[in-house]
């Protein structure tokens, strides 16, 4: 064996291979088999196909294979060893000579089961620059469907975790200049700080890097294969001059969602400024990868009778000294649907069913045979007349707008709790109390529109009465004893409201926990991924940013 690399297979465990494999050095592969293309035959014959689970030995020789033929630059040889050759050559090919690898030391780590972890340090060369790109990723070893030959699942995460089926990884002139994000103050913005930040740093770059003004340098990158979705830059060989992008962000205020978000394994938030609509924060766990917090799609729970409040008050069907019946359940048109535990409240208010979070009688109020005969429309048209639900927001990085479609049936009844049909993220939602605070909507944004030449989506104001209702109702969820917000909200600052949200989701046992707030001229929103009730968890993580603002 050349090079002193030493290769050594015990119990199934792989060992460290001593010195590493780069390209142009000694081939694994032959240190594994031999050479011998009769490995896993008998007397040289080809043996009978097996069949069954992936053994343990297997999936060491195999893994230990594959990871020796790509180190060794042997793309046609790796992609043979995957259940997708046809992808996996082009993709490894493009690994060496798209990348501009020419070094790769790869060090597998303990299977567990079938997957195998292991360790990448690629050397990236290019014009005289050369850089180290360290990462960690995992593999999985299946049987194949017609040979039965155990094979590496071929996916493009195995060459980087963050690679989808349509990117590559690329070295050369960056396709934009650099930027520096800072926030409203000037302070930079980096991903290492605020790491939700990085993935709308990105794409900042990518929309705006030229109207910057910085200069280009070199780099390793994820070219995403589509212009809607940021690349995302790996390495910097040669640095070049930045421009600096200035966003709306509080860097004070995002810290404080970064660390209320991390506490959850799921979880978004976004704060708004209500008298601009400027987006003072946003902030995921997982912190890397999809933005929930603004392209997100969920039932919003509760949340959304603050619409439906405002719909009752805009047809006159009540406001918020008026009576309304809370039964512990209610039927619409064959469909029962009830409070939590079956509560009740005895000739309530619209404010004590607001405050209780009610949600029979924000149902029963508007039921089918109502006197008013309200339109099934009638909730998606106060969305977009008074809420901007709808519109097409123009923020400046991708999100995805609020939706209140049509609905019939029981569907309808489902809409006004937040239910049925209705779509939202946590923007969208920060924005209904930011339109409640400032008493008409404001489209929230993240860059000044002259950033892209953008044109903001526009909503009627709430009318006086309507917002006094809803600023009241707010204030007596968030204050009040028995509000279902009192508790998450006591050491915010007046003048301050709240509502709480709890989303039921088919396939999971605990419904999704929301809750939206303000407090002075800062409002928010988030929701936690199986959290419950929205004053138990999204509460205090709404709680932690309004106190930062």
């Amino acid at each position: 064996m050349r090079s002193g690399a030493k290769v050594a297979i015990a119990g199934g465990v792989f060992a460290v291979v001593a010195g590493g494999v780069g390209y142009g050095g000694y081939n694994l592969w032959n240190g594994v088999t031999g050479g011998d293309s009769t490995v896993g035959t008998q007397n040289g014959a080809a043996s009978e196909r097996r069949s069954g689970p992936v053994t343990a030995e297997e999936t060491t020789a195999t893994s230990k294979e594959f990871l020796a033929a790509w180190a060794a630059g042997e793309s046609d040889r790796a992609a043979q060893l995957t259940n997708d050759p046809v992808t996996a050559g082009p993709a490894l090919l493009a690994y060496k000579e798209g990348a501009k690898v020419s070094k790769a030391v790869i060090t597998p780590g303990t299977p567990v089961g079938t997957k195998v972890p292991f360790t990448v340090r690629a050397t990236v060369s290019y014009e005289g620059a050369s850089k180290d790109l360290s990462y960690a990723s995992e593999l999985t070893v299946v049987r194949g469907q017609t040979t039965g030959r155990p094979l590496v699942q071929w996916k493009p995460t195995v060459l980087h975790p963050r690679l989808t089926a349509d990117a590559t990884l690329r070295t050369g002139t960056a396709k934009v200049a650099s930027v520096k994000a800072v926030d409203r103050n000037g302070a930079e913005l980096t991903k290492e700080k605020y790491p939700s930040l990085g993935v709308i740093i990105d794409t900042l770059r990518q929309r705006y890097g030229a109207q910057a003004g910085g200069t280009t340098g070199v780099e390793t990158w994820i070219d995403s294969g589509s212009e809607s979705v940021a690349d995302t830059p790996l390495l910097v060989l040669r640095q070049g001059k930045p421009g600096t992008i200035r966003t709306t962000i509080d860097a004070k205020v995002q810290a404080a969602a970064e660390k209320a978000v991390k506490a959850y394994g799921q979880a978004s938030v976004t704060a708004v400024e209500p008298s601009t609509g400027a987006i003072r924060a946003v902030a995921n766990s997982p912190a890397e990868g999809f933005n929930a917090a603004f392209q997100g799609q969920q039932a919003p729970g509760s949340t959304m009778k603050i619409v439906t409040a405002a719909m009752m008050m805009e047809h006159g069907i009540a406001g918020p000294g008026d009576r309304v019946e809370c039964p512990p359940d209610v039927n619409w048109l064959g469909r029962t649907f009830q409070n939590l535990d079956r509560f009740e409240i005895k000739n309530g208010t619209l404010t004590e069913a607001f405050r209780r979070s009610c949600n029979t009688a924000f149902i029963k109020a508007i039921g089918p045979l109502n006197e008013k005969n309200v339109a099934d429309t009638a909730l998606g048209e106060t969305a977009r007349r008074h809420f901007g639900i709808g519109a097409t927001w123009e923020v400046g990085v991708p999100t995805t707008d609020g939706s209140v479609p049509a609905s019939d049936g029981p569907e309808t009844a489902a809409s006004y709790i937040g239910q049925g049909k209705i779509t939202m993220n946590a923007l969208n939602v920060a924005s209904l109390s930011a339109t409640v605070k400032n008493g008409g909507f404001r489209q929230p944004y993240l860059v000044a529109k002259e950033y892209g030449d953008r044109e903001f989506a526009t909503a009627e104001r709430l009318p006086g009465e309507i917002a006094s209702g809803l600023q009241k109702m707010m204030r007596s969820a968030a204050t009040a004893p028995d509000g279902t917000a009192t508790k998450a909200m006591a050491g915010v600052p007046s003048p301050k409201g709240a509502k709480t949200g709890s989303a039921e989701v088919d396939d999971q046992g605990t419904s999704n926990s929301w809750f939206t707030g303000y407090s002075g001229d800062l409002a928010a929103a988030a929701v936690v991924q199986a959290g419950g009730h929205g004053g138990d968890a999204a509460g205090p993580v709404v709680a932690q940013v309004l106190k930062a603002g």
